[in-house]
């Protein structure tokens, strides 16, 4: 199969059938069509799919997301008052993925495989107080997450990294691209708000109830204070509900490439909100995910890796910049 020119992950995802076909909308506009919709500049990009999914989460909630990879390079990080946790698998240019509030880097199992087959380093870490990492008494912040973050990348001698952020991982995300631009190659923010406007009014749904419940698994099996869970979903709340509150002003000082991705059933996310994100940051780009919700990266992860794949290529391949990473 032919690639598209430019963006050759497009038809390369683990050796599996994609059908591409080119648009070419008005530049600025956000086009709709089945599968995903990729705008770059005036081209649009419709991808259909062809893979077994779980849009129910059922599979999720029995079992969770497919087991990270085997790997050596991992363990923790001692960052101001927590033990941060992460695991690195493949070689060459960094991509950190930062996963979203309540969860843990094993979400990411369907991701961590395509970035190595596409000849990325992929590097999960456990937020702040989730997973196997630790917190102090002190409350949740986007900023101390940042911290954390900035203190794995040291550790690791990644001198620019690209992110990729799902949820909470795309505030801290973005937040680290707007206080470290020197840092971070681009953000690939998914299903996030940057102020509280961007939230929809809660209702709950049965993949929510099953998400939930996976989550209270995961909890008591892998962080060290497995009794603890009640306080750390209000704590988490607290943080999501006050936090980040970015203005207009704010958004416009960022200065790294941005691709803003939103889901057609975003649980909680409002699509204006992500399209006013799009236009308000300088290099920021949209993509709208047909027929998956907040949960994309569980429920059809093929169509989210060709997308997180198209930009992570874009960012790390545009500038030359692999030779500025070093082990």
């Amino acid at each position: 199969m032919r690639a598209v020119a430019g963006n050759p992950s497009l038809t390369r995802f683990l050796g599996r059938p994609v059908r591409i076909r080119g648009e070419n909308p008005a530049k600025g506009s956000i086009a709709h069509h089945p599968g995903t919709t990729l705008i770059l500049g005036t081209a649009a990009f419709n991808i259909t799919y062809m893979e077994a999914h779980d849009d129910e989460l059922r599979r999720f909630e029995a079992s969770g997301a497919t087991p990270l990879p085997v790997t050596d390079d991992l363990g923790y990080i001692e960052n101001d008052g927590a033990r941060i946790w992460y695991s690195a698998y493949g070689v060459c240019a960094p991509v950190i993925l930062l996963h979203g509030g309540l969860c843990h880097s094993g979400n990411w199992g369907y991701q961590v495989p395509a970035l190595i087959a596409n000849g990325y380093r992929a590097v999960v870490i456990d937020s702040r107080g989730h997973g196997r990492s630790t917190r102090d008494e002190r409350p949740y912040s986007y900023e101390l997450m940042v911290s954390d973050v900035l203190a794995v990348m040291n550790a690791l001698h990644f001198d620019r990294v690209a992110l990729v952020g799902w949820s909470d991982g795309a505030c801290t995300a973005l937040i680290l691209a707007a206080k470290y631009p020197s840092r971070v190659a681009g953000v690939f923010f998914f299903a996030c708000n940057m102020d509280p406007t961007g939230v929809r009014p809660f209702e709950p749904t049965p993949a929510l109830n099953r998400c939930f419940s996976r989550h209270t698994e995961d909890y008591k099996r892998l962080s060290a204070t497995p009794e603890q869970f009640k306080h750390f979903v209000e704590d988490v709340g607290l943080m999501q509900r006050t936090q980040p509150n970015y203005s207009t002003q704010d958004l416009a000082k960022i200065s790294v490439p941005v691709r803003i991705v939103q889901s057609e059933r975003d649980e909680f996310i409002k699509r204006e909100h992500a399209e006013y994100l799009a236009r308000t940051i300088p290099s920021a780009s949209f993509i709208f995910l047909d027929s998956v919700s907040r949960f994309a990266p569980l429920q059809r992860p093929e169509q989210f890796n060709t997308a997180m794949l198209a930009f992570v290529d874009e960012v790390l391949q545009a500038a030359n910049w692999y030779g500025r990473f070093t082990d």
